[in-house]
């Protein structure tokens, strides 16, 4: 995601949900989401199928849902189903109770039904044409405004979509297409089908007057494009890219998990929201000149986020610094070294600057509400250079090894910080742990005052790196005397080293732009 506001049918499975939820009583296997969709209200009608494994003996379970309220909206429950039955249930404000009892380990189904007008997530408006539209943006935990769900990041499930809407609309979702149907009174049935394991985050739908392309057919996965009629002829070549792209991040991570890829124009409130096999832009994005890395971002978030999912918002950076360093990375190998080092020290500045205002790390368990607070240049462009300089500490052939054994590893399910670390530690052969503390579980970053001294006689430079923060860092700092490049290790408070060198003009400090840190130069 790239962030603009801050700065009755069920499928036999071939794989099994598994949720990550600590003291959870249910995994959700499977949800089948019916909805109407109309023209002449805001409200829709919802039947939701939702099959669940218990984890644990329960006489009751609660399932996420926002009931309607003195605003109007907010969706009001009429029935609960098991197996014909109806199934006794209550509503509070952000959650529905089925007074069900189930045995550990066994596997029941619930069907309910609904109707309201979604408060948020299911975002029901006008386009900048004049339009009307539908589009689901269920980041972070906004899915339950509108869809009966486990509304958190770690209980993945497929999913089902079955759309039933006026027939000028073209409805997209996750999966691929199984049905599209003419109903009477100009009605349209739209089926989207999705086998692979998605946190509800990245489950959604979208109906609006569309002009569709298919801009290419990457190893059996058709790359469409979906924008407003109005912007058919730029839209089609702005999102052109995303066929380059693809490709790209298949090669140096691993399979692309889902059957297509869809880049869509839409409402989104985000810049850019990383929908499994759908990816949502904002609709000025057409024609926009951040379109490139926008879509290397966005497409990077399928592997990480998507087909990886953190286990908690406190590890966002799993997701958005990972597609922080993607996007850079896809970038570098277009553009070249000098690229990477521009957007690196513009992406430095920005996570100095954050710091300055909101001193935490960038994993962040104090926030535990309002996870919007956590799209910032932590999450972004600090866990982006985190994934840089472990990639310098590592090398590339040792980087990349770890990278792909993690998606393979996690691929379908769910990762922490610890996750990531022991699988990198095991791939390059070394002990991570200080790395990982100092850069991600510690707030700030390396401030070092730099002096120099040179002594004709003795034709030596003498370097005095004073750490000026609390925490001390365990770093290798790169510097270039007249073109030659060196590298020390700073673990102290103060570092002096002595190089001895003929009449010195220049001395650079980090060239490479390969470090965290701000410098001061005495």
């Amino acid at each position: 995601m790239r962030n603009t506001l801050l700065y009755s049918f069920v499928f036999l499975l071939v794989a099994s949900a598994k949720a990550q939820s600590p003291n959870t009583a249910i995994d959700v296997q499977h949800y089948t989401f019916a909805i109407q969709l109309n023209d002449a209200n805001n409200s829709i009608s919802g039947q939701t199928t939702i099959a669940v494994k218990f984890l644990k003996d329960i006489n009751s379970f609660p399932i996420d849902l926002i009931k309607k309220n003195s605003t109007g909206k907010g969706m009001l429950v009429s029935s609960v189903i098991e197996n014909g039955k109806n199934i006794s249930f209550s509503q509070s404000d952000e959650t529905l109770t089925l007074s069900a009892a189930a045995k550990t380990n066994s596997e029941h189904s619930y069907t309910i039904t609904y109707s309201g007008v979604p408060a948020d997530g299911l975002i029901i408006s006008t386009n900048k044409f004049g339009h009307r539209t539908f589009f689901g943006d269920n980041w972070p935990n906004r899915a339950h405004n509108w869809l009966p769900c486990v509304d958190n990041p770690a209980d993945k499930a497929a999913v089902d979509f079955i759309v039933t809407a006026p027939a000028h609309y073209q409805v997209i979702g996750n999966g691929i297409k199984t049905e599209e149907e003419t109903l009477p009174k100009d009605q349209k049935l739209t089926h989207w089908h999705e086998i692979a394991l998605l946190p509800t985050k990245v489950m959604v739908i979208g109906a609006a007057d569309f002009a569709i392309d298919q801009s290419g057919d990457i190893n059996n996965i058709p790359v469409y494009t979906y924008v407003f009629p109005e912007n058919k002829v730029e839209g089609f070549k702005s999102y052109a890219v995303a066929a380059k792209i693809l490709p790209f991040f298949i090669n140096k991570i691993g399979p692309y998990a889902y059957k297509k890829l869809a880049n869509v124009q839409s409402k989104t409130i985000f810049g850019g929201m990383e929908n499994a096999g759908a990816i949502f832009y904002a609709e000025n994005s057409v024609g926009s000149q951040g379109i490139e890395e926008l879509m290397a971002h966005e497409i990077a978030h399928q592997w990480f986020g998507d087909a990886v999912s953190e286990k908690s918002f406190a590890h966002l950076w799993l997701s958005e610094g990972f597609a922080t360093f993607m996007a850079n990375y896809y970038l570098e190998n277009k553009y070249g070294a000098d690229s990477l080092k521009k957007r690196l020290s513009a992406q430095r500045e920005k996570v100095i600057g954050f710091e300055k205002g909101r001193l935490t790390p960038v994993v962040d368990t104090l926030v535990k509400a309002d996870y919007m607070q956590l799209l910032n240049a932590n999450s972004y462009e600090k866990g982006g250079w985190v994934l840089h300089m472990l990639r310098r500490k590592l090398g590339d052939d040792v980087f990349w090894k770890g990278i792909r054994a993690y998606f393979a590893k996690y691929n379908g399910s769910n990762a922490n910080t610890n996750d990531f670390k022991n699988v990198m530690a095991q791939a390059s052969g070394q002990n991570l742990d200080v790395f990982f503390k100092q850069w991600l579980f510690t707030a700030g970053h390396p401030q070092l005052a730099i002096s120099h001294q040179y002594d004709s006689a003795k034709k030596t430079l003498t370097l005095r790196i004073d750490q000026q923060q609390n925490n001390l860092y365990n770093v290798d700092l790169e510097y270039r005397i007249d073109g030659k490049l060196h590298t020390i290790p700073i673990s102290k408070k103060i570092t002096t080293i002595q190089i001895t060198v003929q009449n010195p003009t220049s001395l650079v400090v980090d060239p490479d732009v390969n470090l965290l840190a701000s410098f001061l130069i005495l």
